[in-house]
């Protein structure tokens, strides 16, 4: 007998239907099988399979793509050896010491119910993030990808999914076809799933902005994302009842310097909405310099009496309300205000 077989195996009652149908070699351990039956189980005829080195899929015929996506995660160290863990409720983080393994890549896309992401059933392999330091191999359907930081997991059909930002990064890295790039970054910003800003800093991080097809899909994901912004934008002063004001203008002092371009001019309150889309696909320093750009900006509109409003696409995405209740208060605070200088308005 192995002497690692425990006397009272633990019941099958707490698990999934699924993890009753997958599990790995100390799980099986733990509920009182030994390593030769499980091989003997898994002889050719016989009621079981090996679908990945030590995780074992408890029925004969094809495994189905929630089995396979369970035992990649198994073969990756989740859940822990020997543990079945609870899983937390849809779309709930992960718990802390949860994800030592996360689905990422085409097979998280899935999961975050892409349209334009193949089916799981369709895909051969299956990408696991793991950390970098994880000693171990890529086999069968499991693509390991390596992190330097893990993200925070969501859980989605029972497993730590990879959020949308690095799932795609992950994605695009294997992706030669640029119209599938282009298809999974525009889904993303249009279906409300992330921000453009939040794409192409893992894509950056990721090195893939030297890709021509790459950089090709990200022109197309910021027209698209402030395409959306800007829908958002015209919703909120439509729908909370504030002033119409002027759209998408630019600003001069008579006879004088370029003042900057507005998405939105309220010229009677001197009051300025200005979306901030920004997307750095460089480095630090130049995402420095575009901020320090944006402070000086604002701050000369300011200094001449004009109060501005920055608005990210996330909030008027998450908060359109509060943001809405936002420009309402610059509005009505302008009755307390000095005038504002004149400025010269023309269209953009």
């Amino acid at each position: 007998m192995n002497h690692n077989t425990p006397l009272s195996p633990r019941p099958l009652s707490h698990l999934t239907d699924v993890q009753r149908r997958v599990l790995s070699a100390n799980q099986l351990r733990a509920h009182g099988v030994s390593a030769a039956r499980a091989t003997a189980q898994c002889r050719p005829g016989g009621p079981w399979q090996q679908l990945l080195p030590g995780v074992y899929v408890l029925h004969p015929g094809p495994a189905t793509s929630e089995e396979r996506l369970h035992a990649a995660l198994l073969y990756a160290g989740w859940p822990a050896a020997g543990r079945a863990k609870a899983i937390p409720e849809q779309g709930k983080a992960a718990p802390a010491e949860a994800p030592a393994a996360i689905v990422t890549g085409l097979a998280a896309l899935a999961l975050h119910r892409f349209s334009s992401a193949p089916p799981l059933l369709s895909l051969d392999r299956i990408d696991i993030l793991v950390p970098r330091t994880r000693r171990l191999r890529s086999t069968g359907c499991v693509q390991l990808v390596r992190a330097h930081a893990m993200p925070g997991a969501e859980m989605i059909a029972g497993v730590p999914v990879a959020p949308v930002p690095r799932a795609l990064a992950d994605a695009v890295a294997v992706l030669d076809d640029a119209e599938a790039v282009r298809r999974l970054l525009t889904e993303a910003v249009r279906r409300g799933h992330t921000e453009p800003a939040a794409i192409v800093r893992e894509l950056t991080q990721a090195r893939l902005l030297t890709r021509d097809h790459v950089v090709d899909a990200v022109d197309a994901l910021l027209a698209e994302g402030r395409s959306i912004a800007e829908e958002r934008l015209y919703t909120m002063v439509r729908g909370f009842g504030l002033p119409d004001p002027l759209w998408n203008v630019d600003l001069r002092l008579p006879g004088g310097p370029h003042l900057g371009g507005l998405d939105a001019y309220w010229p009677e309150h001197a009051v300025a909405v200005e979306l901030d889309t920004r997307a750095p696909r460089q480095g630090q320093e130049e995402e420095a310099e575009q901020w320090k750009e944006c402070t000086r900006k604002r701050e000369a509109l300011e200094r001449l009496g004009i109060t501005v409003v920055h608005i990210t696409p996330k909030k008027l995405r998450d908060c359109l309300e509060q943001q809405a209740a936002v420009v309402r208060t610059a509005l009505m605070a302008s009755a307390e205000r000095e005038p504002a200088a004149y400025v010269v308005i023309l269209p953009r």
